[in-house]
């Protein structure tokens, strides 16, 4: 009897797992049918940052009110920068070439992909890391474990929650789409040795650590999916 329920246990695990890789591979760039049309939703950002700059000052951000949020709701994706920006003119090349393009589905899928890889690199799970990373992205974070791995050095990398994430950059190379997103995270860091001994970092101390991330697609490509390019932190 006992045997059964394990049994029924592992199923039911591997296929959790097998729904969480199909959802993280397939949402950045998504779109359902249902969130509105792109070209209204950067006239409703520019025209809201006109209306505001009066009251509030110009602060660079674009501001959503509550029928904007209803309509279309952009909420994730707080987008930086001016109108007629590098951004914008970015964002609107993307979706020119790209139809099934949502900012907000794409900013949805970015803050699954940053928590998940972030774990996948912390456990040193490079199996998962493949699919999700560019071959140049790869090949440095399968080195740094590899050199953890020989060091016999543990990581622990907790995401305690992300507070922030905004696109801050957008533009076409030819036919490869490429978005930059800032994340401003909560997380818990610590390197210890073999012995256990903390080399780097405090497993007891939250710190604050803003990220920059490139994702990158080929709007000719029938895969949806897009691969992380680049990433920088602020130290």
């Amino acid at each position: 009897m006992n045997d059964g329920f394990q049994f029924f246990d592992i199923i039911l695990f591997a296929m959790i797992a097998v729904f969480l890789i199909l959802r993280l591979r397939s949402v950045l760039g998504r779109r359902d049918g249902h969130e509105g049309n792109f070209s209204d939703f950067i006239n409703r950002l520019s025209q809201n940052n006109k209306d505001k700059e009066g009251t509030a000052g110009n602060d660079n951000i674009f501001h959503l009110d509550k029928q904007d949020d209803e309509d279309f709701k952009p909420a994730a994706a707080t987008i930086e920068e001016e109108e007629q920006s590098p951004l914008l003119a970015g964002l609107r090349a993307i979706a020119a070439a790209d139809s099934d393009f949502d900012p907000d589905e794409f900013i949805s899928g970015a803050r699954i992909a940053f928590e998940y890889i972030l774990g996948a690199y912390a456990s040193g799970d490079s199996k998962a890391l493949k699919p999700l990373l560019s071959s140049e992205v790869f090949a440095n974070f399968e080195k740094s474990i590899r050199d953890r791995e020989e060091a016999k050095q543990t990581m622990e990398e907790t995401l305690v929650g992300i507070r922030k994430a905004d696109l801050v950059e957008a533009e076409m190379e030819g036919a490869i789409a490429q978005i930059t997103v800032k994340f401003v995270s909560d997380q818990v860091h610590a390197l210890s040795d073999e012995e256990g001994t903390v080399v780097e970092g405090d497993p007891n101390k939250i710190v604050s650590v803003t990220d920059f991330w490139t994702f990158a697609h080929d709007t000719r490509s029938r895969d949806p999916n897009w691969s992380l390019t680049a990433t920088r932190s602020l130290d």
